[in-house]
């Protein structure tokens, strides 16, 4: 029986990765998209042969993603992994408190912690059903949350809830099922171009191994971690070429 995949925003930049990358290892991969149909759509028929499915559930529609399991369990009968991919943020100077509003402290904690948390309450009884030894979620989180810097100061905050969450499920959710946060730090791509090139620059050259992350390598890593650290949960997992080293 082949073994399924969730990953919630899966045909973006960090998800088309990810679900890329279990596509190609054998994984019938289930995307979930929040408001562009068409790029997850077209992103889907790109993946290897497999009995591959996108579904439009924001992550914090409750009532949505209680649809997104039924289809799930009707389609699949069970999951093996998820991926907890979805995220928002946006660019915001820590020392401007008055910058960071309300609504966006609201939108960022929303997603990135409550859909989190909504979607292992949601798939909880399939991830159970697993053929697998130990099911598996993955939050991908940030090194922002231990390092207290990144895009603004409720990010950081949205990721260190989410790692908070992982060590709490990871105990009360074993031992059948595994959670593990994968946590780059900067990543190359759509996301960065948004960003001041000096700061980038700055943490660039604070990074060790001289460069960002690539989608490939949270990629490899969230893989990995299905495949081959099945002895890990609770613990924090970081793709940032040293960078929580300077």
């Amino acid at each position: 029986m082949r073994k399924t995949v969730v990953i919630t925003g899966g045909s973006g930049e960090i998800g088309s990765a990810i679900s890329r990358k279990f596509a190609e290892n054998g994984y019938d991969v289930i995307i979930s998209y929040n408001s562009n149909s068409k790029r997850a759509t077209d992103f889907i028929a790109t993946l290897p042969e497999g009995n591959h499915a996108v579904f439009h559930a924001p992550t914090t529609d409750s009532e949505k993603l209680k649809a997104f399991s039924e289809f799930v369990k009707d389609q699949y009968g069970k999951l093996d992994v998820l991926v907890n991919n979805a995220g928002i943020t946006t660019p915001v100077a820590h020392d401007n408190l008055d910058e960071l509003s309300d609504e966006w402290i609201d939108k960022i904690m929303q997603t990135n912690f409550r859909g989190s948390f909504a979607m292992v309450r949601a798939f909880r009884d399939l991830l159970e059903k697993s053929t697998e030894d130990t099911a598996l979620i993955v939050n991908i989180s940030s090194i922002a949350g231990i390092f207290g810097i990144g895009s603004n100061v409720a990010y950081c905050a949205s990721k260190a809830a989410l790692d908070s969450m992982t060590r709490s499920l990871a105990r009360v959710l074993a031992p059948k099922i595994r959670v593990v946060s994968v946590s780059p730090g900067f990543v190359e791509g759509e996301y960065t171009v948004n960003i001041d090139p000096a700061f980038l620059k700055s943490q660039k050259d604070s990074t060790p191994l001289g460069r960002f992350a690539l989608g490939e390598d949270v990629a490899n890593a969230v893989l990995s971690t299905a495949t081959l650290l099945k002895f890990s949960t609770g613990t924090i997992i970081t793709v940032d070429g040293g960078r929580l080293l300077k």
